[in-house]
């Protein structure tokens, strides 16, 4: 399979990585200068649940990149998707397959704007990532990466590219109801994200909070009261078990929000938390933790001086 990974971050460049590993012919797309530098002269390094391996692979950013591809997976921040959509048109055939795997609510409306509703595959993933220095990287986990077709005629090339993950070790699942794996993700990060952002914290040291339980469970019950909005259901006690079952996978790991406030980069909180203040607005439910929670991330932002 041709693979173009579009927003080679920490878990792009993990996830071309496996790929890579794989057998399969992968091209990684960023904008960041000094890591594709590093990747274009040394290769890929990546620490896989404690193993590290190097690969050869070609990257550059996208305008510079002439191939078309059998799919391409983003891995753009949420507020970067439409650039990258806009950035990736001539490497896109008609039958390009566009597996969406961001973080946050709302990308499958920006999506068809840019592609035909029978290339587009949604889905979530419960792995973790971070850069250690351009070129080098670490993946973490071992949960499922569930996705599924937005229309029908789709399933056969979902199940392909489902299988294709299965073999390089990504543990693709296919899910007959990924939006509501969107928004069970959306918890993890509402949570996970912006509290340890918030507290400057790792995923192991928020657990251990004897807060963090009822933060945890404000947070879901507002993410509850949303989804609800678009006729999905979450347990809020099964929510937040979830949540700390993944919190107990992941341990002492900085979730990508806290990266992001870390080296002073915009975070993703309008598209979690803000989502979900924002439909409380519209909607008339009550979000008032999501809504306080966001404020004090862009508050966060202002106060580093972040774009």
């Amino acid at each position: 399979m041709k693979i173009a990974i579009a927003g080679s971050g920490a878990l792009g460049c993990g996830f071309g990585y496996m790929m890579k590993k794989g057998g399969h012919d992968v091209t990684l797309m960023d904008y960041w200068e000094d890591h594709i530098q590093a990747v274009q002269k040394n290769g890929l390094t990546v620490d896989v649940n404690g193993e590290t391996g190097n690969v050869q692979l070609p990257m550059d950013k996208p305008e510079n990149i002439e191939d078309t591809f059998d799919t391409v997976f983003i891995f753009t921040k949420s507020m970067g998707l439409r650039a990258m959509l806009e950035a990736i048109e001539h490497t896109l055939s008609n039958d390009t397959k566009i597996v969406c795997l961001l973080n946050g609510l709302g990308h499958a409306q920006t999506l068809a704007e840019y592609v035909l509703e029978e290339n587009v595959i949604m889905g979530t993933t419960v792995w973790t990532a971070g850069i250690d220095e351009p070129g080098i990287t670490h993946l973490m986990g071992q949960g499922p990466v569930e996705i599924q077709e937005a229309d029908p005629s789709g399933k056969e090339a979902t199940l392909e590219i489902v299988e294709m993950m299965q073999d390089v070790g990504l543990n693709g699942v296919y899910s007959d109801n990924v939006h509501f794996t969107t928004w069970r993700k959306a918890c993890v990060n509402g949570t996970m994200n912006a509290l340890c952002a918030l507290l400057d914290a790792n995923i192991q040291e928020l657990f251990e909070s004897s807060q963090s339980q009822s933060l945890i469970t404000k947070i879901i019950t507002e993410f509850s009261r949303a989804a609800e909005v678009e006729n999905v259901e979450l347990d809020i006690d099964e929510m937040v078990t979830y949540v700390t079952e993944i919190s107990e996978s992941v341990g002492a790991h900085y979730p990508s929000m806290h990266q992001d406030i870390t080296n002073h980069r915009p975070t993703e909180i309008d598209f979690l938390n803000g989502k979900v203040a924002e439909m409380s607005e519209e909607y008339g439910f009550d979000a008032e933790n999501c809504a306080l929670i966001t404020e004090l991330i862009h508050a966060k932002e202002d106060v580093l001086g972040i774009k």
